[in-house]
């Protein structure tokens, strides 16, 4: 049997890749059931990697009628709001960073698995190895045994010290997060204001960024540095944008969900491990970078990879991890170099302007 500890996009598009080709596991959720949370922000799925994974696993034309085209519109200003950048997609675009909510995709996902796949409300304590097979334990006195236990748990990862001592570590950088709530009919001119897709504006030293999602909420975010602690009283995080223009005040004054900051933590760029029969990590317990639209995409396309090499060995799955795990490594350090230098740009000095080039298509020193 194969578990697979945490129901985000990478384990359950394992879960579904492994289904189709007709092998079974078992995912352990640590929600109480799919709508005991909200599930966070948009997500651009990639042509080449999420909705790469998306078509092996014959769920391409259920995300497509989920995605967002639109979602691909771009804004970009400066503090003062002037605007930098606007590219609007048309009706006829490419869908290569189509937009879906999280959700979304999460409910598309769970919906494509067969009963009982997942179980919900099991938080893992512990797992040791005993004669041969893995024994999981949770945080409700259950247990389960298994053949393989992959860890798809995320930055947290309980199943990632089986592997490696290592621990992220603070990045730099802090989120200041909330969102508006059905924005067209509570605030119908922020909603215009923002577009359909993405709104950057760039400030000195920080980056505020609004995004529409597919429900009709906004949601709305501060990218601060060199802040581990931030207070997220709203007349605090009003202060954040000392200097800027009204309407950056405004959208932060209509946020209706708690600020919450959130420290971005990241594992090294070449993070790797000492193979261990019968474990593995895929996604953010794997490869944890820098937050800009890589994550889920790359969590995707590591549980395809994984379900193949699964499917090409099922006698011996201790040869199915030799052959994913190198493979899926190398491609995390590429991609968190790559991450790190779009983290620069985002970030960096003249930060706007280097954007703005990019958008265009023009090269970026």
């Amino acid at each position: 049997m194969i578990a697979i500890v945490g129901g985000g996009p990478g384990g359950l598009t394992l879960a579904r890749a492994l289904s189709v080709k007709g092998i079974e596991a078992v995912v352990y959720e640590r929600d109480a059931s799919r709508a005991a949370r909200v599930q966070g922000s948009s997500l651009d799925l990639h042509d080449d990697t999420g909705q790469a994974a998306l078509r092996e696993a014959g769920l391409e034309q259920e995300f497509l009628r989920c995605a967002r085209r639109e979602g691909q519109d771009q804004q970009v200003l400066d503090h003062t709001g002037a605007l930098l950048f606007r590219e609007d997609t048309p009706d006829d675009a490419p869908m290569a960073r189509p937009e879906i909510d999280r959700s979304d995709l999460r409910d598309l996902l769970l919906d494509s698995l067969p009963d009982g796949t997942v179980r919900w409300g099991h938080i893992v304590t512990r797992a040791e190895a005993v004669d041969g097979r893995w024994v999981v334990h949770f945080a409700n006195g259950s247990s389960a045994e298994c053949d393989l236990l992959v860890g798809a748990d995320g930055a947290n990862s309980r199943v990632r010290p089986l592997l490696s001592d290592v621990r992220p570590e603070y990045g730099g950088r802090t989120l200041v997060q909330s969102s508006i709530a059905d924005a067209d009919r509570s605030h119908p001119e922020l909603a215009a204001m923002v577009g359909r897709g993405n709104y950057w504006v760039f400030g000195p030293d920080r980056l505020l960024a609004a995004q529409r999602k597919g429900d009709g909420s906004i949601d709305v975010g501060i990218s601060l540095p060199d802040a581990p602690s931030v207070d997220t009283d709203p007349q605090a995080v009003a202060g954040l944008l000392a200097g800027w223009a009204p309407q950056f005040h405004r959208l932060l004054a209509a946020c209706d969900a708690p600020f919450v900051a959130r420290p971005l933590s990241l594992l090294p760029p070449d993070f790797s491990w000492q193979h261990r029969p019968g474990v593995t990590l895929l996604g953010d317990a794997a490869h944890l970078l820098p937050p800009v639209g890589e994550g889920a995409n790359l969590a995707m396309l590591d549980a395809v990879e994984l379900a193949r090499a699964v499917a090409a060995h099922p006698s011996d799955l201790d040869t199915a991890i030799q052959a994913y795990e190198p493979v899926m490594l190398a491609r995390a350090a590429e991609t968190a170099k790559m991450s790190a230098k779009v983290a620069d740009l985002l970030n960096g000095p003249d930060a706007a302007q280097k954007v703005v080039r990019f958008f265009r298509g023009e090269r970026v020193g």
